[in-house]
């Protein structure tokens, strides 16, 4: 959800965040619009209080509306890195933070626009901007200015109230603030933008609680008390994931995406929220659902691969462009069924023919006798059959907007004996503390034999791990959740590396930073 800059639209966020957390909602919250500490409040100078004082109810409004007790809700706020209170947000992760400005359970995540990494890059200082003073002067908002074409116009504006920092050492202090804790989140909004397929409808803005959710979002206008609201909409999604080593043994992968999709369009058909109307409106009008995979590491495993092997790639490549297809597919004849296509289809990358440029000019077929033996069991699809798609896509339509998002999931992967998400294993054999008692958790086809493939995350150079989310990437229509793992040996100038390094290579978002005390000479596999 994104609030405006308003008491009523603030408002109108924490009751909306009670009323999903309740249910069991992993909610996300846009902030940039709010206007800044020290800002004006009806012409009276240094009245605002900024984002902190937002961000400590939501903390608490997620500690409240639990799950009947049985688990702690969780939230995450966003906010644009060129947004005035930026210091005031990063900092609030810090170990040593006062205790009146330090957010413990609230995640937090940061929206880096292109022109940011551009100035970092370039070893430039930078302005961040008090959004209130640009609305006064433009009447446009922080968050829905592309700041590739705003941020000259602003940085010498006058009138315009704003601070100048480094962008390096901002990028420094963010990899400090990681290093310390796992936040900030990093959303690459421009990429997230550009690889939009419904860009002709509107703008992404921010992402979810597991950085692995981009739509389109337009926030509401909340009125006084007897007034009619402006409802638009905010992001609404059901999540499911495959086992992909139970995947390739099957032989109909369109039959099983075909029931999978079928399965999250149900729920999406039955789920209205009453008590949060955008979402709601959003989920009436998109029908999204996001279609994930675990166990991909497990396949690799199986297959006596090495995360880091270089046929890794091709297969990554193959197979994620057939679960694209048949998504795609499936979709299709839900559409033509119900005789229904999702809202706006028509201004849709998907109707205009663009989206499959990219498959009617490139085979992502097998290539190597490896990848080849690995999906003997799966049709991957040819230029010949996306042609045949495309025609029908634009023909019969889409009845789901959003179709594919890849999650963590760390406690489902745990209850298949699988590995998560797309991720490498952290060790052989994963320990997780429930309660007072340690559960372990061996990694799925473990032997003496192949033990040699079992590297953990740490040991991996995070490049190649951010090449795999790369090119998943390329066919998945909204996000992935991909997290960095760094060791005491690491620095902050490796980590910005990283950063810059995801950025180049296309990805929407990072997760989490995990970050691991190695011990000289360690041995995971002895330790495990």
């Amino acid at each position: 959800m994104e609030t405006e800059d308003s008491i009523n639209s603030i408002n109108y966020i924490i009751a909306t965040s009670m009323q999903l957390s309740k249910i069991g909602g992993g909610v996300a919250v846009n902030l940039s619009k709010l206007r800044g500490r020290g800002a004006s409040i009806k012409k009276i100078d240094s009245t605002a209080s900024g984002v902190l004082p937002v961000l400590k109810i939501l903390e608490n409004v997620f500690d409240y509306a639990d799950q009947l007790g049985m688990r702690r809700g969780s939230g995450v706020a966003y906010l644009n890195i060129f947004h005035f209170d930026l210091i005031d947000f990063i900092d609030c992760k810090k170990i040593n933070a006062d205790e009146k400005s330090r957010i413990q359970t609230l995640s937090i995540g940061l929206i880096i626009p292109d022109k940011f990494l551009q100035l970092a890059t370039e070893n430039k200082n930078f302005f961040i901007f008090e959004p209130n003073t640009i609305y006064q002067k433009y009447k446009v908002l922080l968050s829905d200015l592309n700041m590739n074409e705003w941020y000259d116009k602003l940085a010498a504006d006058k009138d315009i109230l704003k601070k100048e920092l480094s962008a390096r050492n901002v990028l420094t202090r963010i990899a400090q603030i990681q290093f310390e804790s796992g936040y900030p989140y990093v959303i690459y909004i421009d990429n997230a933008n550009k690889q939009h397929p419904l860009r002709g409808l509107g703008t992404i803005k921010m992402s979810n609680l597991c950085t692995e959710i981009f739509q389109l979002q337009e926030s509401s206008t909340i009125g006084d008390y007897g007034d009619e609201d402006q409802i638009r909409y905010d992001v609404s999604c059901n999540l499911a994931s495959l086992n992909l080593v139970n995947l390739l043994e099957e032989k109909d992968l369109e039959k099983v995406i075909d029931i999978s999709m079928r399965a999250l369009t149900a729920v999406s058909d039955l789920t209205s929220i009453k008590n949060a109307p955008s979402i709601r409106k959003a989920n009436e009008s998109f029908r999204s659902v996001g279609l994930g995979v675990l166990n991909f590491t497990g396949v690799l495993l199986k297959n006596n691969l090495a995360y880091d092997d270089p046929e890794v790639l091709e297969f990554a490549d193959s197979l994620f462009s057939a679960i694209n297809y048949y998504s795609l597919l499936a979709s299709s004849n839900i559409a033509k069924e119900k005789n229904k296509k999702f809202h706006n289809f028509e201004l849709s990358d998907y109707a205009n023919g663009s989206y499959f440029d990219q498959y009617l000019n490139n085979s992502f077929e097998p290539k190597s006798e490896k990848v080849k033996e690995l999906l003997k069991n799966i049709k991957v699809p040819s230029p010949e059959d996306w042609a045949k798609l495309k025609e029908k896509v634009q023909q019969d339509g889409l009845y789901n907007a959003y179709r594919l998002a890849i999650a963590p999931t760390q406690s489902i992967s745990y209850l298949q004996s699988a590995t998560a998400s797309i991720q490498p294993i952290i060790s052989p054999i994963e320990t997780r503390l429930y309660g007072n008692s340690m559960t372990y958790f061996p990694m799925p086809f473990l032997t003496k034999e192949n033990e040699h493939l079992y590297k953990s995350a740490y040991q991996i150079d995070q490049r190649k791990l951010i090449d795999v989310s790369a090119t998943i990437q390329k066919h998945i229509d909204q996000g992935i959740s991909t997290i960095l793992y760094v060791t005491n040996n690491s620095t902050t100038r490796d980590l910005v590396k990283l950063y810059l390094y995801a950025h180049h290579k296309g990805l929407k978002s990072l997760y989490y930073v995990r970050t691991k005390n190695l011990q000289p000479n360690e041995c995971l596999m002895c330790q495990a």
